[in-house]
């Protein structure tokens, strides 16, 4: 579904991402993690069309999404639920949903689509008209998350969504994630620092570090290999 091949982003020519290749295949829930500062955001931002690629291929569904806009990466049915949440803080829960689904010009899809994200997040129902800037932390991932799934995505990309999240809170989030993936088969990518949660809810995963992948495979096998262990689970 995405391929990427030997992309290369960089800052002010300050190289960021380095001979990065990755694959996200159909009904996947795949985990890019790595310490902050490895590039896991730089690349979810190069995929989104936010940020211009030096060099390499990125392509959806077989259609190259280098030089794309925002806007046309999420036509093609790509979502990005960004680090730190980025809501509309003034606006209510359900004016913020309406902004997720502004491609959707069916008003039938919008309706099925709210009914679908009232399910998921039933607190969100029960609060459409709060404004998303008094809600909690977890509240708030909660809502980016159901603003992003209003688009319909076919690739839905997760940066660091359990990030100033009380823990209580997280395990719902990840536990919506996995019904997702499992019960519903929507394709994910997963950016977290949380490594021991990421790989033990994806099926494959990347290490990524300074810029360059360190170590892929099975998320099972990369849970257990020592670079991983010592590097990232403190054991």
């Amino acid at each position: 579904m995405l391929v990427v091949k030997q992309l290369e982003v960089s800052y002010d020519k300050v190289p960021a991402l380095i001979d990065f290749s990755l694959e996200v295949k159909q009904g996947e829930l795949v985990a890019l993690v790595g310490a902050n500062g490895a590039g896991k955001t730089t690349f979810v931002k190069a995929v989104s069309g936010v940020l211009a690629v030096d060099r390499g291929a990125i392509t959806f569904e077989g259609e190259s999404l280098v030089g794309l806009p925002a806007h046309k990466v999420v036509r093609k049915g790509i979502a990005l639920v960004p680090e730190g949440r980025r809501l509309f803080a003034r606006l209510s829960i359900y004016e913020n949903l309406l902004v997720g689904a502004t491609i959707q010009r069916d008003p039938r899809v919008r309706e099925e689509m709210l009914a679908e994200i009232f399910t998921l997040f039933p607190i969100l129902k029960e609060r459409r008209e709060q404004k998303a800037g008094t809600l909690s932390g977890g509240e708030q991932q909660m809502l980016t998350i159901a603003r992003a799934l209003m688009s319909r995505p076919r690739l839905l990309m997760l940066d660091e969504p359990s990030l100033g999240v009380m823990p209580i809170m997280v395990e719902n989030i990840l536990r919506t994630l996995r019904q997702l993936n499992r019960e519903r088969g929507m394709t994910m990518l997963l950016i977290e620092q949380n490594v021991r949660e990421a790989l033990e809810m994806a099926s494959r995963g990347y290490v990524l570090q300074s810029g360059k992948v360190v170590a892929q495979g099975p998320a099972n096998e990369l849970l257990a290999s020592d670079m991983v262990r010592l590097a990232y689970l403190g054991m």
